[in-house]
């Protein structure tokens, strides 16, 4: 069965250093430019497209600022068939906090 976790922030960077996750930050592109998780590839909510995410194998983790708008991406990421999905617990409010 595939689903929606969520990864801690730990997590989140441990997976972005091993290469074992790819992060996609669906914020918009003023935010990004505002602040951003190293390695974290925008791809805003507004425009955004499943197809077009590049996993290649990788687990898919989705933040935005607080969740919300990664969990929507996360649904529409297992709706076009992406297996292994999580979303960043918190987004890159609880990336700060830690």
């Amino acid at each position: 069965m595939t689903g929606i976790t969520q990864a801690t922030p730990t997590e989140v960077r441990d997976g972005l250093a091993s290469g074992e996750i790819l992060l996609v930050d669906v914020r918009e592109a003023n935010e990004y430019a505002f602040e951003r998780i190293p390695g974290a590839l925008l791809f805003p909510l507004s425009t955004f497209d499943p197809k077009a995410i590049p996993s290649a194998g990788r687990k898919l983790v989705v933040q935005c600022a607080a969740g919300g708008r990664s969990m929507r991406a996360a649904q529409a990421l297992i709706a076009a068939g992406h297996t292994q999905v999580a979303n960043l617990d918190g987004g890159i409010n609880a990336w700060k906090a830690q």
